[in-house]
């Protein structure tokens, strides 16, 4: 069965398809596109989603699960930019459950964040327990304290939030957030960090969208990525499979009233 296939009734051989494929590998001859190296497809769909006439199938990117759209959703730039510039990451929560079809809802978009090569790849965990927080919060400040006792160099500025958490049992690793996604990948994949970053970009931007607060947890990725085993065992992350990135989620408990300035921005033009 060949990979592309066209309905010569309706191609207008306009050559967009083989225009827009990020791999060069559709090419235009007297009888319409047509597919010169199936191995090197990714299946991005680009070729049936770009076809003005519908005229292209693709057995990895199959017409009939594609999604006709009459007109490019464009968000003007006013309401875009106070959208993202308002954006702030959440550090206080509500205790408040969130429906289990709401985060199905958040997590499905990111099915569509960029990813290299189209390699996608990624799956998720969602914990709620908060016996099992409380022990990834423990297990974090535990391998922190290892940092710092061993003289890694980066760890040594946080020795404060170790002693806080010590102190008060303040939770200062999750945030007492009711929620953690964890986007997971089978532990030889070396796109995986990359696309769990696009990934979670746009869970936390929907969030925001969706009345959501979420917040990247730094310690808890960093100290899953080095493979520490307690963590790795209150996620219940399975063998074989490595923790790429780890977000907090729940309801806002406050809501900010101004946006707050940032650097300068720099920029070089090279003409």
């Amino acid at each position: 069965m060949e990979l592309l296939t066209v309905n010569q009734e309706l191609c207008v051989k306009c050559g967009i398809c083989a225009e827009v494929c990020p791999n060069g590998i559709i090419g235009m001859s007297a009888e319409g596109p047509q597919m010169l190296y199936e191995p090197a497809c990714i299946a991005c769909g680009h070729c049936t989603a770009v076809c003005p006439v519908a005229a292209l199938d693709n057995v990895k990117a199959p017409l009939s699960k594609q999604v006709k759209l009459d007109q490019y959703p464009v968000i003007n730039t006013e309401t875009a930019y106070a959208f993202l510039r308002s954006r702030r990451s959440i550090r206080n929560y509500k205790k408040d459950k969130i429906a289990q079809e709401k985060i199905l809802q958040l997590l499905d978009i990111a099915r569509f964040a960029p990813s290299g090569c189209n390699s996608q790849g990624l799956s998720y965990v969602v914990i709620e327990n908060p016996e099992k927080l409380k022990k990834i919060t423990e297990a974090t400040i535990e391998w922190l304290e290892k940092q710092i006792e061993t003289n890694v160099e980066w760890a040594k500025p946080f020795a404060g939030l170790a002693e806080v958490y010590r102190k008060t049992g303040v939770d200062v690793v999750l945030r007492e957030a009711p929620y953690l996604i964890v986007a997971t990948v089978p532990q030889e994949f070396s796109l995986g960090h990359d696309n769990a970053r696009f990934s979670l970009e746009y869970v936390e931007l929907y969030a925001a969208a969706m009345g959501l607060g979420t917040c990247w947890a730094g310690f808890v990725e960093i100290a899953a990525g080095a493979q520490y085993k307690p963590i790795l065992e209150a996620m219940e992350i399975p063998d074989g499979f490595a923790v790429a990135g780890v977000m907090m989620l729940g309801y806002p408990k406050h809501t900010y009233q101004r946006l707050v300035d940032r650097n300068p921005i720099k920029v070089t033009w090279l003409a």
